[in-house]
């Protein structure tokens, strides 16, 4: 595969042509220090995560990895070439050339949308409020309402007391019901910093007649603060009256003329799902993901706008692609399109018919596994694994990260990566029956067509995975796996999800939000606009 320097990347992350920039290594390590604009897919899981976050077999690509002799981003790179990708490089010495070459390493995950969050509140001016600030207007009575934009789970793990769960891209659409009274002052907040801002900048953009303010810090600095936080809530956001839902249009209607936010006919839209062997095209559905399961556009994907915006890594691995997004009103759709216009997105359009306008499917996103594997997985039921765990004679592996087996994984299960399962497979004794286990099963059917056993056992795939189990009622089992002696490195562990020095956590990670702005300047390659 060609290699390509440091400086030729640069000037191809600052061109306009579309760029697909993925740091192959474990997320932990992508956590410690990337490139800017790298987009975090693991090699474990290239066939799960490249062809969703990269559809176009022709997209220019990078890869990287630690560098210093790594093999990651090579065996990426055949793996890719192998399932059609035509247009794939590596990245001379990987992050350590990069370095080498004096350009900047970040830290973190989600880091351009982070960067651009702390951009919005210094270009604007957003306001806030301190948690003692906060806490003391509740003790006065004022009349006041605290929107959370994050997503409902996360709402439920911890919430500020009061607090109603209106997630990013809701706020404009929701917030006439929530605070129909224009002396209620309206205070947003996330679990630290980006969506508070992102949010109550939203809500100041769409000219709202109340006071708005973001909650510095959001929980975590509510923690800080020395204040208790409300668990396992389900405040949610009323379903929007026609009232509300004719001032959340006129909102939007300010937000699209000040953002020049462009509209995409049905007719268009055609025209570009032709030109996708040309162009990378991403259609992003922004509604709730309820919303999304119950009816969507053939093709589309689910991005609630506020994460969208929170974590666009997460869902577009292109960089110049080609973003269209839809909803069923328009607001939601427009009011994440002006964020991305900001971010720097140069062709974001909105699909000027609404989802329920259009002949739909129902059900989960399709999902885009990249496979050439043509052994046919055999899947065990819940049902029978359970009988089988009763004899005792099977052997559970399980393919989730860290922080997902810690949070749920079958009794008895051994954690372990993709790449450790021929070796621990070959480990086990001959009677042993081996059953691959994932969140999903998908992963583990992936996985089961790496390996060929010495022994002749077949290697069964739990069906419907560990979230399926788990839901259906079977028992499970909470914490590390003990047996392994090196700590986990394999994802990034939010302030919250540590087991100690949580607080010490906290305010770095609020201390590294805040310098992300000299950060990226020093950088020098985003495209951050500041409308007036």
């Amino acid at each position: 595969m060609m290699k390509l320097s440091a400086e030729s990347l640069r000037e191809r992350i600052q061109g306009s042509d579309e760029l697909a920039l993925v740091d192959v290594r474990e997320g932990g390590a992508f956590a410690n220090e990337h490139l800017l604009f790298a987009v975090s897919i693991p090699l474990a899981r290239l066939e799960m995560d490249f062809g969703r976050l990269v559809p176009r077999l022709t997209t220019p690509v990078v890869l990287c990895d630690e560098g210093n002799g790594g093999l990651g981003a090579s065996e990426a790179a055949q793996r890719l070439s192998a399932f059609g990708y035509c247009d794939v490089h590596i990245l001379e010495n990987g992050v350590a050339g990069w370095k080498a070459a004096g350009f900047e390493l970040f830290s973190g995950v989600n880091v351009p949308s982070k960067a651009f969050g702390e951009f919005v509140e210094s270009a604007y001016g957003t306001p806030h409020v301190s948690a003692q600030e906060l806490k003391a207007l509740q003790a006065s009575g004022k009349d006041l309402v605290i929107l959370d934009s994050r997503p409902l789970p996360e709402f439920q793990n911890m919430n500020i007391p009061g607090g109603v769960c209106c997630p990013g891209a809701e706020l404009v659409y929701r917030v006439h019901d929530l605070a129909p009274d224009p002396d209620t002052l309206v205070v947003v907040n996330c679990a630290g910093r980006t969506r508070s801002i992102i949010g109550s900048q939203s809500l100041i953009n769409a000219a709202i007649p109340n006071r708005v303010v973001a909650l510095k810090d959001g929980t975590m600095g509510w923690h800080l603060a020395g204040y208790a936080l409300e668990r396992g809530q389900s405040r949610v956001a009323p379903s929007v009256s026609a009232r509300g839902l004719e001032r959340a249009n006129a909102a939007t209607e300010r937000v699209a003329a000040r953002f020049a936010v462009p509209y995409l006919s049905l007719e268009a839209l055609e025209v570009f799902r032709h030109e996708v062997d040309a162009r990378s095209l991403f259609v992003m559905d922004v509604r709730s993901p309820a919303e999304f399961k119950k009816g969507h556009v053939p093709g589309s994907r689910c991005a609630p706008g506020g994460q969208l915006v929170q974590a666009t890594d997460e869902y577009v691995g292109v960089r110049n692609a080609r973003l269209v997004l839809v909803d069923d009103t328009g607001v939601r759709a427009t009011l994440t399109a002006s964020w991305l216009i900001q971010m720097g997105w140069s062709e974001v359009y909105v699909l000027d018919v609404g989802v329920d306008q259009l002949p739909c499917v129902q059900g989960e996103e399709s999902s885009v596994v990249l496979s050439l594997s043509n052994r046919t997985v055999h899947h065990i039921s819940m049902g029978e694994l359970a009988t089988r765990m009763k004899i005792g004679n099977v052997v559970l592996f399980d393919l989730a990260d860290s922080l997902a087996y810690r949070q749920g994984h079958l009794p008895g299960a051994r954690m372990i990566r993709r790449e450790e399962v021929p070796a621990w497979m070959s480990a086990q004794p001959s009677d042993s029956e081996i059953v691959l286990l994932s969140p999903d099963g998908v992963f583990a059917g992936v996985a089961a067509g790496d390996v060929t056993d010495p022994n002749a056992r077949t290697v069964s795939v739990l069906a419907g995975g560990t979230e399926a189990w788990q839901s259906a009622g079977y028992p499970v089992e909470v914490g590390e796996d003990s047996s392994r002696e090196e700590e986990p490195a394999d994802v990034w562990y939010k302030p919250y999800e540590r087991r100690d020095a949580v607080e010490e956590a906290m305010q770095a990670y609020l201390d590294w939000e805040l310098g992300l702005v000299a950060q990226v300047e020093k950088d020098g390659c985003t495209t951050f606009r500041r409308f007036d």
